[in-house]
């Protein structure tokens, strides 16, 4: 059923009103309710009201400056608001009526008695947005009681408080990223992060409705909720089992609708920011951040940064390790891109063993299912210092480093090391770039299609095989055979044996340069 305008002023709240202008737009349609701060200015108006709201506001501030108020009536109008609730309004001027009917949107002038007592029309029209005529029910009608009372809470935070707390709810607001932003708890018998593992493991991000997820017996409602034209998600416990999904729903609906009358906007995400100021290199903004965001340096176990893992598989992988491994996954997506970093959740440096550093390479292993994803990532870092200078070897070397290894998904510290040194040596262009360069001269004399031939070999041997010589068959599309008679000829032409400690460090490195020069060419 569509409300209207005309429908709205059949309600209690606003049946001693009067309708001074725009009679033509009684039948405008009204969804939302939200009301135009007196500081506001015609050009925020734009982003304040929306379509088919209904505003309510007090010219008091401008009383005197009619031709701002007409301004206003005239940016509603393109806006396409429902209409005007004026309050304080003694007398509406002459030019604001005329600009009102021009655009057909209604004035709706409230007794001078009622001053700016907003909260009657907020419930009872937001009751009937929501429910119509006929619906009573304690959970919604006391929450709203509470959500909607401007005279009796200064914030948003206040009065959801005492909603929860009066009616045995709570509610958790997350980060498009799962990081908590507004914590409402009215009893501990889980953790948050608890639950938010299990949110992940369930997807809820992809669930177009409100999902049930029972975190060790307590019942939460999962949700994703817009912001501030921002996505979040949401999450409301039932304390005591008492409400059915559609209550829940309902509920759910007038937490939002109330978060933007009250323009509530959430908190900084302190681990985002965390980890952006890791990525900038900004290490003493990650330090001021530490506290807010909850994060012991000695507890980072890996950073990394990653792209195309954000898909159904990949996210539940993330959220079985989580279980399973006692470990906690940070990240923040950009698009494709996903920034991240792995805790410990136990103390002290001393308490991190290898085994943990070995389960962050297994799930970056899995994570490479998928042929499109690719993953780089410093795993074993100490603190901040460490985890900034992680991110920083990761920034400079991850678009060189599928280069240097086109066959890889995962790019370990090890690789981006080495293809670090090797930017360093091409760009300083000395005598260090010219002896590895010169250990290739001889296949130079093995002429120019043979020796090419010969280097494929050699470079896809050494950084693409693992030193085997099965693999590079597969690689190459030839005959094993002829890796081996390859390698042989190879061996002869360097004089020196390709596989031994002494000749593969250096080996290793000039074939790099080698593949990196092939950039500039």
């Amino acid at each position: 059923m569509i409300v209207t305008v005309k429908d709205c002023l059949q309600l209690d709240a606003l049946r001693s009103a009067k309708v001074i202008a725009g009679n033509g737009g009684l039948q405008r349609g009204v969804k939302s309710i939200t009301v135009l701060e007196s500081s506001e200015t015609p050009e925020m108006i734009s982003q304040v009201a929306k379509k088919e709201e209904l505003v309510l506001a007090s010219f008091a501030v401008i009383k005197n400056d009619v031709q701002k108020q007409c301004r206003i009536v005239e940016d509603l109008a393109k806006s396409e608001c429902s209409a005007l609730v004026l309050f304080n309004s003694e007398r509406v001027e002459r030019e604001v009526i005329v600009a009102a009917d021009k655009v057909n949107l209604p004035i709706i002038a409230m007794p001078n008695a009622q001053k700016t007592m907003y909260s009657p029309v907020l419930n009872s029209v937001m009751e009937h947005l929501l429910y119509g005529e006929n619906f009573g029910n304690k959970l919604i009608n006391r929450t709203i009681f509470h959500l909607l009372n401007f005279e009796k809470y200064s914030n948003f935070q206040d009065a959801l408080l005492a909603a929860a707390i009066n009616n045995d709810f709570q509610i958790i607001i997350l980060s498009e990223d799962f990081n908590p932003l507004l914590t409402i708890e009215t009893r501990h018998r889980t953790t948050i992060s608890e639950a938010i593992r299990l949110g992940k493991q369930r997807n809820v991000e992809n669930s177009p409705v409100y999902t049930l997820i029972d975190v060790n017996g307590v019942l939460t409602y999962w949700g994703s909720v817009m912001i501030g034209g921002e996505k979040h998600y949401m999450f409301i416990v039932d304390n005591d089992d008492a409400y059915s999904e559609s209550e829940i729903t309902k509920l759910a609906e007038i937490i939002e609708l109330s978060m933007g009358i009250w323009k509530y906007s959430p908190e900084r995400d302190a681990r985002a920011e965390f980890i952006k100021a890791l990525r900038r290199g900004n290490k003493s903004i990650a330090l001021k951040l530490r506290e807010e965001a909850q994060i012991d340096g000695d507890n980072i176990l890996s950073v990394f940064f990653a792209r195309g893992i954000e898909k159904e598989t990949a996210l539940k992988h993330m959220a079985d390790f989580e279980t399973t491994e006692n470990l906690q996954i940070m990240k923040i997506n950009e698009g494709d891109d996903t920034f991240g970093m792995i805790l410990s959740e136990k103390r002290g440096v001393e308490e991190i063993d290898a085994g943990q550093r070995v389960k962050c390479s297994n799930l970056f292993d899995k994570l490479k299912e998928d042929k499109a994803a690719r993953i780089f990532h410093v795993t074993g870092v100490d603190g901040i210092q460490g985890a900034a200078d992680a991110y920083r070897l990761i920034s400079e070397t991850w678009s060189f480093v599928q280069t240097v290894f086109p066959y890889k998904r995962v790019f370990a510290k090890y690789d981006l090391s080495l293809v670090s040194n090797c930017i360093n040596i091409q760009i300083q262009d000395g005598y260090v770039k010219k002896n590895f360069m010169e250990l290739l001269e001889p296949f130079k004399e093995a002429g120019e299609n043979k020796g090419r031939q010969l280097l494929e070999t050699l470079e896809t041997f050494v950084l693409d095989a693992g030193m085997s010589s099965a693999k590079t068959s597969e690689f190459m599309g030839i005959h094993t055979n002829t890796v081996q008679y390859r390698l042989k000829r190879i061996n002869d032409i360097l004089g020196v044996e390709i596989t031994g400690n002494r000749v593969l460090a250096g080996l290793t490195i000039a074939l790099a340069l080698n593949r990196l020069a092939a950039i500039e060419s």
